[in-house]
């Protein structure tokens, strides 16, 4: 069990002040699938997106373990849960691509803007023909000169139509070869790149995500990030990031949906008692209570080998399959427990179940999540 510390305490607990803003208007907001700029100014003033990215660089410098248990209180506290996707993409797709493997003229270039938000980050990887086969992508990267020139299209890119900053993932080498991937950052206004709109979807309607359309984009070789087929290694690392930070955010959404369903067992009354004391309501909350004890369980404990030098590969698997899984089963019994107030949109549960239905398809789907099992089971 992780213990923390005084100070990993106040940074979670500083969210405090800022989530009545936060959580002004969430329901409205969905249905209006509208990036709520004014709470990403919040959080710029709040501090929290420049979390992991170092001191020097304006940010707060924390490590995995803390950055997680901070996100999971703005999941804890925070309802609109498509604005705390795109924190957590934010940081997982350019803050730590770029702290961990640009060159250090990319890092003083563009971290001070990413750490404050001024820039917003995204990854594009996912291809219309691809889905999680990242290594089936075609967009292309062909060296001229001292630039790359881009060719091909994004889907699903989640920030994209917001974002300042990309960072694009194309192919150098051999396809299918780990070694011919490499990582770009380009900057929103880069001829030849244009951004499509968003794309209307099920949840997590206030966190944008759209197509990316590469046509002859011109790209400074100095903006390559790591090395020139090395992006697979950038990639790798940085989709562990995102599961543990993202689901962490989601064990936060999870607690939070616990609490709410107890206390609205306590006071919703039939049949002349409250309806936490009939036995099926009660296993419900207890399920929902299992699942976010064992989601944190996975997620901290993947963290804690990660930090420790292991291979997470499985465990990053797992941990994932066991959150985005317990997630769905919790959003929908807490649909079940409000019963027809949790069918209508004005207590927001409804929108919680469409947001988890997202965990089990992205960053890699759960299937893809066994399958990767399964083969480091010697299947």
């Amino acid at each position: 069990m992780i213990t923390w510390t005084a100070d990993q305490d106040a940074l979670r607990n500083g969210l405090a002040p800022w989530l009545h803003v936060l959580n002004d208007e969430h329901v409205e907001l969905d249905a209006r699938a509208e990036f709520p700029r004014e709470k990403w100014a919040v959080l710029r003033r709040a501090g929290l997106l420049g979390l992991p990215v170092q001191e020097r660089w304006g940010g707060l410098g924390q490590d995995l373990l803390t950055t997680m248990y901070v996100l999971e209180g703005l999941g804890e506290g925070c309802r609109d849960a498509g604005l705390n996707f795109s924190v957590s993409t934010h940081l997982a797709s350019t803050a730590i691509a770029v702290q961990r493997f640009a060159s250090a003229a990319l890092k003083d270039r563009y971290l001070p803007e990413v750490a404050s938000g001024a820039l917003i980050g995204a990854h594009a990887i996912t291809e219309p023909d691809s889905g999680s086969d990242a290594l089936a992508m075609r967009t292309r990267a062909v060296r001229d000169g001292d630039h790359f020139v881009l060719t091909g299209q994004k889907a699903f890119v989640s920030n994209g139509p917001v974002a300042d900053l990309i960072v694009v993932y194309a192919r150098t080498g051999e396809a299918g070869s780990p070694l011919g991937i490499t990582a770009f950052l380009v900057e929103r206004e880069t001829p030849g790149l244009v951004v499509g709109p968003p794309t209307a979807k099920m949840g997590l309607r206030t966190s944008p995500f759209g197509d990316l359309y590469l046509d002859g984009c011109r790209v400074p070789a100095a903006n390559v990030v790591g090395r020139v087929g090395g992006g697979f290694l950038v990639l790798d690392h940085v989709m562990k990031w995102e599961i543990l930070c993202g689901f962490a955010i989601n064990a936060g959404e999870m607690r939070n949906r616990v609490d709410r369903c107890r206390e609205y067992a306590r006071t919703r009354n039939q049949f002349g008692s409250p309806i936490a004391k009939f036995q099926a309501v009660a296993h419900r909350i207890v399920d929902m209570e299992i699942g976010v004890r064992t989601a944190r369980a996975a997620l901290y404990g993947a963290a804690s080998r990660m930090v420790a030098g292991a291979n997470v590969t499985m465990d990053v698997a797992v941990a994932k399959v066991v959150t985005s899984e317990a997630n769905v089963a919790s959003a929908l019994a807490a649909v079940q427990i409000f019963g027809g107030n949790g069918y209508t949109t004005e207590y927001g549960v409804e929108k919680e179940l469409r947001n988890a239905v997202a965990g089990t398809i992205y960053s890699g789907t759960s299937e893809t999540q066994r399958n990767r099992i399964a083969a480091m089971l010697g299947l």
